[in-house]
């Protein structure tokens, strides 16, 4: 009987400690890993670079929502909040902060590992020591925002040919802007044409912009890389219009929102590059070790409609290598 006994409260234990097997197997499981997404823009306007981020953090074998998650920032726009969004990305703890706003990023942590996209030169940012081995927690991709400037320049030089003055429309609240207009006066001079700056941050400043640009019997305007730019392309496609003003962008979006050019980074692939480094850190690679990427797939789109308007025609070598003409 003693032992009957006996062998009922073994079988016992033997299941309750069965049973809590699973429990501890869960419990010593890691958590899902978390990307902090920053962005100084909106969803409704970037939905299209984060889904290129995220096929390039598939192509690591990871999706949101089945072994990785993602805790969004958004400024919608309002930069003076970037510094606030990336300091509650580091309260939460993220595994990788993402982000085309590096520098907000940096300020905020010098520990958790941040994967940036962006258009200006990382290196004299400060954000890294070198392209190779940028030393720290940053490391991305840059874009060609600012080498391509003087091919931008040159193109709209051809079109618009002689003595007038060109106009860079920047956005003061730019930290890169102070580097991209010494790159477009460089290739201004080259030129021989004389380059203004003009500077805008609102919708409102954009039309006081290029009430001023008219006044100033502006010939061609090169608009620089900027969100809040990247943000209106039809609003500035407009202004430009009314004022019948040639105007080149970096950005698609703008010649295909009724500009005459747009010539720039293949943006969404530098996004997808970027996706497939934030895989790599999660998998254990160290940012200091990751070179930073420089993405050089760039497109043309010209819009002969907008040109005919213009009274401009495009020369026969530039519609030969253009991606995309717009009739």
């Amino acid at each position: 009987m003693a032992s009957h006994i006996a062998r009922r409260k073994f079988l016992a234990t033997l299941g309750g400690a069965a049973a809590a097997w699973p429990l501890a197997a869960s419990a010593q499981q890691p958590a899902m890993p978390v990307i902090g997404y920053l962005s100084a823009r909106s969803p409704t306007d970037v939905g299209y670079l984060l889904a290129a981020f995220q096929r390039g953090l598939g192509e690591l074998d990871y999706a949101e929502g089945r072994n990785v998650a993602f805790d969004y920032r958004w400024a919608n726009n309002q930069i003076d909040q970037l510094p606030a969004l990336a300091a509650d990305l580091v309260r939460q703890q993220v595994s990788v902060n993402a982000t085309a706003s590096a520098l907000a990023a940096k300020a905020a942590t010098s520990t958790i590992p941040i994967v940036f996209a962006q258009g200006a030169d990382p290196i004299a940012l400060g954000l890294v020591a070198s392209l190779k081995r940028p030393g720290s927690n940053v490391t991305g991709v840059t874009f060609l925002n600012n080498t391509l400037i003087p091919k931008q320049l040159e193109w709209l030089h051809e079109l618009v040919p002689g003595p007038g003055v060109i106009a860079l429309l920047m956005n003061p609240t730019n930290a890169a802007a102070t580097l991209g207009m010494k790159d477009a006066y460089r290739a201004a001079d080259v030129l021989g044409r004389k380059l203004i700056v003009v500077n805008a941050s609102t919708e409102n400043e954009l039309d006081s912009a290029f009430t001023f640009l008219i006044q100033r019997e502006v010939k061609g305007l090169l608009i620089y890389s900027d969100s809040f730019f990247d943000n209106h392309p039809k609003v500035i496609a407009d202004l430009a219009a009314r004022y019948a003003l040639p105007a080149i962008s970096p950005r698609r979006e703008f010649a295909k929102a009724g500009g005459l050019m747009g010539y720039g980074t293949d943006v969404p692939d530098a996004f997808r590059i970027a996706g497939t480094y934030a895989g790599r850190v999660l998998k254990g690679e160290k940012p200091s070790e990751l070179p930073v990427q420089q993405s050089t797939k760039v497109e043309l789109v010209l819009n002969l409609k907008t040109a005919k308007a213009l009274g401009l025609a495009f020369p026969l070598a530039l519609l030969g290598r253009a991606d995309e003409v717009i009739e």
